[in-house]
């Protein structure tokens, strides 16, 4: 694909005009343009709500949509979606889950809810005059923002405070107005950037007309007005947990005891390397984010909050702990998540509405915990198979399927390819050379 030169007005072309430009650039144009056509939706209506939901939309890009059962939940049993194209991901969730539901299932709570925005701003003026002010600043605020908040206030959310935040010892003149939401079943994003930007218009008009700050009115600039992406209050709580003796794990050769003395060694080390705990945390978003996915939400936000969670000692470190006290086995998670079953794709999505409807319609509360749950589940399995078997053998298996596909393996040659591998190592290359003797004449011969 060779491209030269700026592209100028894309955006404002057809649909049509940007397939056959975007073609032009390829060396088979028509096959591009068959390729690109042949994921979209058999019906035209669907299709454009797939092309409305982002810009300079050409096809779809199709995920596997897949399920994890028996997930026991505070005593309730979900299906769990799940969206990702990692191999192994929700059979580990599966296998997970199923574990821990003859065990008691998951127990989980919400801690909180509460969410945050900012207006930052560069104030030249006397602080103390601020400082003094904001209790009369702080009513504008509400009362000025009164339209955009009226319908979440009827909801049960809002905004539950207001507090000017001094940081000019970090740089100069800096402050920023910062406001915690609750958004109730809304992820929330768009209502608390309404508010905020309406903040910074009421906060320059509030000093204007505020005498105390006569002939300050322009020390005031703001620099911008957002929603955090950091929710520490936004908390859920998820722990599994039975008798050491009852981890029976199926491995003949580890005991219980010997298998959470190592998950606990296995722990301990993502809680002081960092380089552990990356990986370690990647293994819980493997099954947050496929429910994000699944259902429509914003896993970059919730990658984002979370990883800030996980460093907010100055260090990054594992988001789960272990106890290992009075014969018991405790397997916790704390994740900040903001999640939402309302609004946004939530709403538009066909996909995404199936997915809460096959989870009972849940609130964000619940979709929470269930999301918590997934995550503990599929790094437990992380875990464990990394203390015991180890990653690549479970890894390797679906990776096989990966293969085969690439090489369009018959299901004949699929069947005869998992016979040979249930006791050989899968690499490229060994699955490239059993396809190709497979295929030769003299494998034919033998065949025949």
């Amino acid at each position: 694909m060779n491209i030269s030169g700026i592209i100028n007005g894309f955006s404002k072309m057809s649909k049509e005009e940007k397939l056959e430009l975007v073609a032009s650039f390829f060396d088979y144009p028509e096959k591009a343009l068959r390729e690109l056509k042949s994921y979209w939706h058999s019906d035209p209506k669907k299709q454009t709500l797939f092309d409305e939901f982002s810009e300079n939309t050409l096809s779809n890009f199709y995920f596997p949509f897949g399920i994890a059962p028996n997930f026991l939940i505070n005593g309730k049993n979900y299906m769990v979606p799940m969206v990702i194209e990692e191999s192994s991901v929700i059979a580990a969730a599966s296998s997970s889950a199923k574990f821990w539901a003859e065990r008691g299932g998951f127990h989980a709570e919400v801690v909180s809810t509460e969410k945050i925005g900012q207006v930052h701003f560069i104030w030249k003026g006397d602080p103390k005059k601020l400082e003094d002010a904001m209790p009369d600043l702080k009513k504008e605020l509400i009362k000025g923002t009164k339209p955009i908040t009226v319908n979440m206030e009827s909801r049960g959310g809002g905004i539950l405070d207001i507090r000017l935040i001094k940081m000019n010892d970090k740089i100069e003149d800096y402050y920023q107005i910062r406001a915690s939401f609750e958004t109730v079943d809304s992820m929330g994003a768009n209502f608390i950037n309404s508010v905020l930007e309406e903040f910074a218009r009421l906060l320059k008009d509030f000093l204007l007309k505020d005498k105390r700050f006569k002939g300050e009115e322009k020390d005031c600039e703001v620099i911008m007005a957002i929603l955090s992406n950091y929710t520490p209050d936004c908390l859920v709580k998820v722990y599994v947990e039975c008798d050491i003796k009852d981890l029976k794990i199926g491995d003949k050769d580890m005991v219980p005891e010997k298998f959470a003395w190592k998950f606990q060694k296995a722990v301990e080390i993502a809680q002081i390397d960092e380089y552990r705990a990356a990986t370690h945390n990647k293994g819980i978003f493997n099954g947050i984010d496929a429910i994000a996915l699944a259902t429509g939400n914003d896993f970059r936000a919730i990658e984002a909050g979370a990883h800030t969670y996980a460093a907010r000692n100055g260090k990054y470190q594992s988001l789960t702990e272990l106890s290992l006290e009075n014969d018991r086995f405790h397997y916790e998670l704390n994740v900040p998540l903001a999640l939402g079953t309302v609004g946004g794709l939530t709403s538009l999505h066909p996909m995404a509405k199936f997915s809460l409807e096959m989870l009972g319609m849940p609130s964000a509360r619940e979709l929470m915990m269930i999301a918590a749950s997934a995550g503990l589940a599929n790094n437990f399995s992380a875990v464990r198979s990394l203390v015991t078997k180890g990653i690549q053998v479970g890894h390797m298996k679906m990776h096989l399927f990966n293969i085969l596909n690439f090489y369009s393996a018959t299901q004949e040659e699929k069947l005869k390819a998992i016979e040979y591998f249930e006791h050989q190592k899968i690499s490229f290359k060994s699955v490239t050379d059993f396809i190709n003797n497979l295929r030769t004449p003299h494998s034919m011969e033998v065949k025949s």
